[in-house]
């Protein structure tokens, strides 16, 4: 089993919305939408990774994983990553170190391609309870859970003979329903593999931050898409990434350093990468997949006949593009003589979690609280804050209605509670529960929630999602008052 991902996932259309204060969300283009931490893992691999929505490295169970460093959105309606491998030869085995100066660590990933195992029916569906019995978050279903309960339920299902892989699927579905959460579900292996081929760099690979023995941050290569550009260039599982087209990335974060690989499609960036700890340091060309588009619309607006001029932003989705279009937006609004900014999230279902966290720390001060996560794992249990002073301090309306959702709430909250914003339009979706998503031993899936955000506030807004500040669009003097009331109320 592998876990490849930590999630936020909107209801499926197939799922009933449990607040029925609204309408169903609507999904016509979109089926369903998985806000993901995205880390494939080589089996009976083990590596513990500090990210947010982490989950748990099983100790009893044979082949372990865990969720990787950064977070996307894949609906149905995007085209998924298509591998076409560039004819660079992969390397070869490397020679053992020759120094005890230079050890491979005992938890870094080497470049080992196992071939899945065969597993019983039985097995795999105890591969399953497994994941929920070390994992799930037991306040995230509408019924009651136990790790006692559970156990028994083990017990009553192995019972019995299971004879068909069809019919451990079945068993699987109905054993992850009998929980009460919509969120947790069963992935067929075609679902499992659209999914895990999923790419946010482009060129299939996903990173994270290790620091090293003297605290400076180095990029590892934390899954490899086996098809993928990267791999077939000669990039493997537990590389260091040492330069993106020259610049160095030691010391930056693994979402800036996606960012810098992307590019225009079938475009080529180069990369240098050292193989392992000990192994030699490679430069090579990578061609570029999967291109993330630019989410972020904005223009000029005039407000009281002309006098005021106001920065309009319409972020569609959190991808990687999301926080460095949203700063050349800023920038280029401000200079054209905005005074204040409107920031529009209506119909924003979420996407990249780690982007929604960026972009909120654009208009935070250092220190301020962006969100908390709380779960079983206390590695998931953790406040995320922000690290620098904000880009901008203008007065700030952001546009919500019940289909923001996710990351777009954690933005919208993260703004609100910092007393940065106000709040505009309608009560949101309210979807603040975090999934991981992991591979079974025959290709199949299975998405847990393991965790759940909670605002800067402290208000779990699972289910009730945000009542916004002002039903229509205030004036400016009606912004600025409440912002002024906010920070008076905060500091008292």
């Amino acid at each position: 089993m592998r876990s490849i991902s930590s999630c936020s996932l909107p209801l499926p259309p197939s799922a009933p919305r449990t607040p029925p204060r609204t309408q169903p969300l609507s999904m016509a283009s979109s089926p369903y939408s998985i806000n993901c931490t995205l880390g494939i893992k080589s089996r009976k691999q083990q590596v513990d990774d500090p990210g947010m929505g982490i989950s748990r490295c099983f100790q009893n169970i044979l082949l372990r994983a865990v969720a990787g460093a950064l977070s996307f959105s894949l609906a149905a309606s995007l085209s998924l990553f298509d591998a076409a491998a560039v004819e660079i030869p992969s390397l070869v085995d490397l020679p053992p170190p020759t120094s005890d100066l230079c050890r491979e660590d005992d938890g870094e990933m080497a470049s080992t391609d196992v071939l899945p195992e065969s597993i019983t029916n039985e097995g795999l569906v105890e591969e399953a309870w497994e994941v929920v019995n070390e994992s799930f978050l037991p306040d995230a279903g509408g019924r009651s859970w136990s790790p006692e309960k559970w156990m028994q339920k083990k017990q009553d299902i192995l019972d019995s003979k299971i004879q068909t892989r069809s019919r451990a699927h079945d068993v699987i579905k109905k054993m992850l329903a009998s929980l009460g959460d919509p969120y947790t579900r069963f992935l067929s292996p075609a679902e499992f593999s659209k999914m895990a081929k999923y790419d946010v760099t482009g060129i299939g690979i996903n990173l994270r931050e290790v620091p090293d023995d003297k605290g400076t941050v180095k990029m590892k290569v934390l899954g490899i898409i086996l098809d993928g550009p990267a791999y077939s260039a000669g990039v493997r599982q537990g590389d260091e990434l040492l330069s993106v087209n020259g610049v160095d990335v030691r010391g930056m974060s693994a979402f800036d350093v996606s960012s810098l690989l992307q590019g225009p499609h079938e475009t080529f960036v180069t990369i240098e990468v050292k193989h392992g700890n000990c192994g030699p340091i490679q430069s090579m060309k990578v061609e570029r997949q999967l291109v993330a588009r630019s989410p972020v619309f904005y223009r000029l607006e005039k407000f009281d006949d002309g006098d005021i001029s106001v920065g309009y932003i319409h972020i569609k989705e959190f991808n990687a593009l999301a926080k460095k279009d949203l700063v050349i937006a800023l920038k280029r609004l401000q200079t054209a003589g905005a005074s204040y900014f409107i920031l529009d999230l209506k119909d924003n279902l979420g996407g990249l979690v780690q982007a929604g966290i960026e972009v909120s720390k654009l208009f935070l001060n250092k220190g301020e609280t962006v969100i908390h996560t709380v779960g079983r794992d206390p590695q998931v249990q953790k406040s995320i804050v922000a690290e620098s002073a904000p880009f901008i301090t203008s007065p700030l309306i952001v546009l919500v209605n019940n289909r923001t959702a996710s990351a777009s709430e954690i933005v919208a909250t993260a703004l609100h509670d910092n007393c940065k914003a106000v709040l505009v339009g309608e009560r949101t979706f309210g979807k603040g529960l975090i999934q991981s998503v992991y591979e079974l031993d025959d290709g199949s899936g299975v998405v847990v929630t393991i965790g759940k955000y909670v605002t800067p506030n402290y208000k779990d807004i699972n289910g009730d999602g945000i009542e916004p500040d002002f039903r229509r669009l205030p004036a400016l003097n009606e912004v600025t008052n409440y912002l002024s009331q906010c920070h008076t109320q905060d500091k008292s």
